[in-house]
């Protein structure tokens, strides 16, 4: 929004209310001649005694009443010896309280910023103060001096002031002139200006578009855009002849800079079976370390649990039940070798052999913490084995830096108090998340992984399932024989048809899987929506709310799940009197939605009802919206036990729920999946995708459409391709140049 389209104020402070000093969103009183105005924005440095300009519209909060939202502001530092002692303070400057603030003024007048910006060491001449503290005092005015200074020449370029705020934490008092000299230090993960903007500023600062730097930002950006899809390096002979299309240079000059970045070790460098890939050093040290850490667990396991074969038997005595093969082969690993993967599809009685473990170990007076990936896989765990279950970033107890980056309090000098941790829907957890739990995880404790290896992997980039499997280094049991009882259910024995290669059942009438014949795909939608909003509901009593989940391939095209949703919406949510909606960033909201959340958000506030309040909203939680506020521009969630208040612009992180990806839906399960099937790209319609959909139904599955396209995505056993290399610095390829290298960690964290 420009200037010109908001209204505009100008006043001195009186007061500064609130302050986030992680993200500069202030709440001020400002005074702007008649009367006293709250002020709300991303107003960093601004103090009592000064001046502002504030541009912005008026809103009306819902429990604060009538504010000014700034989007933007101007300020100029007191000028008077009244308003310069009111701004020394009120702590503006840290070192400066009242008594020294009026010292300063009643020594220099006028004169004091003067003074305290260009001659700090006459600041000695005021009494308690040394040469010491006058060169900090002098650095910490700088330091509000100068993010003012950073947030004026970065507006030139269109950069909001949230934005110079990171820009100033990451380079403090040379931003301006490191963004001078090279444009894209704004485009790196901590400050997130993408690379297309840093571009056209560079553009407009005449930098060529052969430069080192643009060319250095080219390969960086192509190595983040492909970490968003999964990978954590990628070949160099994918990544150079990429960057150099996309910067419009020659391969040779995007190679020079490649090569100078590997021995400055911007990148680093592994040849895998004789092939060169490249990383970030961010993602090459979580593999670096993940496969470190899993070869020392093997090397010193935690002590074996002795005559194992004796207790399994008193629980089968006890239960009146009978392990399978496997089932007891993975119990007896998982006490014996202190290490485990077990995998398996449905049916195959993960569960009971899981509760069987814990059984055992807590019988041993062990320790056991369950975990999962997200809120819904961790509730179905604790359903599943009657024990409390945490998400994995509850379990190490996740915070947030100054950059808004997730940090674990749970790490190697604050480990987790367990003798044994299992973690379910491990497909789920990307490299990043899984180095988390290995550096917080005690030397000796047992480590149980859990997973279905026929799903799809994590939205976050790495393969962790995948490739500790691919390794042959760990423990692996996997689960093939279907329990008769489970046999009974069309979706189990379609599932493993489909893992097989073998076309579903498609004619059965009365069981739990259904095909639906229906070529147009006007007809598929009515269809679908149907049987969400009245067929589903009338013959099973389920709610299309919380019970029902339409889920697609993609989100474009007429069956994808854009559409879908404006479908869903209108029979399931109708307009009516009384229910708010509002337009958020193209996409009607309605109080009664079903939203998702689809981007890790650390900063979103939520409280629950017994008053116990967090921060952190993850990709993938799902809600309802309880309420609209369209004066305060706000809208109220729930997500599971919490709600969450999102301003209209955190709201561009919500999409309608309704139907969504089967990427989306991976952790959850859901009552009733129904599911349209009609052609589509290749590289969507897959069989494990497929498959992963099926699975994600409890008690009822329904496809609609092309017996067709069910056999196209059968028979299309196309596996999501992901650059890694956990597997082989699992197996020590490339071992020697790793392990000896200044990018190698300083060490484990298991003294």
């Amino acid at each position: 929004m420009q200037k010109d389209e908001l209204l505009e104020m100008t006043g001195s402070v009186e007061q500064i209310i609130f302050r986030n000093e992680k993200n500069q969103y202030t709440v001020l009183e400002l005074n702007n001649g008649q009367e006293l105005v709250t002020v709300v924005g991303t107003l960093p440095g601004a103090a009592c005694g000064e001046e502002l300009r504030v541009f912005g519209a008026w809103e009306n909060h819902p429990s604060f009443g009538q504010q000014f939202k700034a989007q933007a502001f101007e300020r100029t530092l007191p000028s008077t010896s009244e308003a310069m002692l009111k701004y020394l303070s009120s702590g503006a400057v840290k070192g400066i309280g009242p008594v020294l603030a009026a010292r300063l003024v009643e020594a220099f007048g006028e004169h004091t910023f003067e003074i305290l910006e260009k001659e700090p060491e006459r600041l000695c001449s005021v009494k308690g103060i040394t040469k010491a503290k006058a060169r900090k005092l002098a650095e910490e005015f700088q330091k509000v001096y100068g993010i003012r200074e950073i947030m004026v020449y970065l507006g030139k370029f269109g950069v909001t002031p949230e934005e110079a705020v990171r820009v100033w934490k990451q380079y403090g008092a040379q931003a301006a002139e490191l963004v001078q000299e090279d444009p894209y230090c704004l485009c790196t993960e901590e400050v997130g200006l993408d690379f297309d903007r840093a571009d056209r500023i560079a553009a407009s600062l005449e930098k060529p578009q052969d430069a080192r730097c643009r060319v250095r930002a080219g390969l960086f950006y192509v190595l983040r855009h492909n970490a968003g899809n999964g990978h954590t390096c990628l070949p160099a002979d994918k990544l150079i002849p990429t960057a150099a299309r996309m910067l419009g240079v020659p391969e040779e000059s995007a190679a020079a800079v490649a090569e100078e970045m590997k021995q400055s070790e911007e990148l680093v460098s592994c040849v895998f079976q004789e092939r060169d890939y490249l990383f970030t050093p961010r993602l090459y040290r979580a593999e670096w370390y993940i496969a470190a850490r899993l070869r020392m667990m093997l090397r010193y396991p935690a002590q074996p649990i002795l005559h194992a074969e004796g207790y399994v038997e008193e629980i089968e005595a006890k239960e009146g039940i009978r392990y399978a093969r496997g089932q007891k082969e993975a119990i007896l690993q998982a006490l014996s070798k202190g290490m485990l993967i077990l995998t398996g599809g449905p049916g195959t009685g993960k569960t009971t052999t899981l509760n069987a473990m814990i059984t055992i170990l807590e019988q041993r007076g062990e320790r056991v913490f369950l975990a999962a990936p997200t809120g819904r896989a961790a509730k179905r765990m604790s359903e599943v084995t009657g024990r409390e279950a945490k998400t994995v970033h509850r379990l190490l107890q996740v915070g947030w830096t100054e950059n808004d980056q997730p940090v674990f309090s749970k790490n190697e000098k604050n480990l987790l108090e367990c003798d044994a941790l299992i973690i379910d829907e491990l497909s789920m957890v990307d490299v990043s998340l899984f180095e988390g739990v290995l550096r917080a995880l005690p030397l000796g404790c047992r480590l149980i992984l859990v997973g279905d290896c026929d799903q799809l992997p994590s939205v976050g980039p790495g393969d962790v399932l995948g490739d500790l499997i691919a390794s042959g280094m760990l423990p692996v049991v996997q689960l093939r024989e279907v329990f008769r009882q489970s046999m009974k259910s069309l979706i189990v024995s379609n599932a493993h048809r489909i893992v097989s290669g073998e076309l579903p059942e498609l004619s059965c009438h009365d069981g739990d899987f259904f095909f639906l014949p229906v070529r147009d795909p006007e007809k598929i939608r009515e269809t679908v929506v149907g049987l969400c909003a009245k067929r589903l509901p009338a013959s099973y009593g389920y709610s299309p709310f919380t019970e029902i989940q339409v889920l697609s391939p993609g989100r474009k095209g007429e069956l994808g799940t854009y559409e879908l949703n404006l479908r869903l919406q209108q029979a399931l949510n109708p307009p009516a009197p009384g229910k708010t909606e509002a337009r958020v960033n193209g996409t009607l909201f309605r109080e009664g939605d079903k939203v998702m959340h689809i981007k890790n958000n650390y900063d979103l506030v939520w409280s629950r009802e017994d008053g116990t309040a967090g921060e952190g909203v993850f990709n993938g939680d799902v809600g309802t919206i309880l309420a609209i506020d369209r004066r305060a521009a706000a809208m109220t969630v729930q997500i599971d036990d919490k709600w969450v208040l999102y301003t209209f612009e955190n709201a561009a992180e919500l999409e309608l729920a309704y139907a969504m990806t089967v990427h989306k839906s991976q952790g959850n399960e859901f009552q009733a999946v129904v599911i349209p099937m009609y052609p589509g790209p290749r590289q969507l319609y897959y069989r494990n995708l497929l498959y992963t959909a099926i699975t994600r139904a409890r008690s009822l599955l329904i496809l609609v459409g092309w017996k067709e396209t069910v056999r196209q995505m059968v028979e299309n056993d196309r596996k999501t391709k992901r650059f890694s290399g956990l597997r082989y610095l699992l197996a020590g390829e490339d071992g020697d140049s790793v392990e000896g290298s200044a990018l190698a960690p300083g060490g484990l964290g298991l003294s």
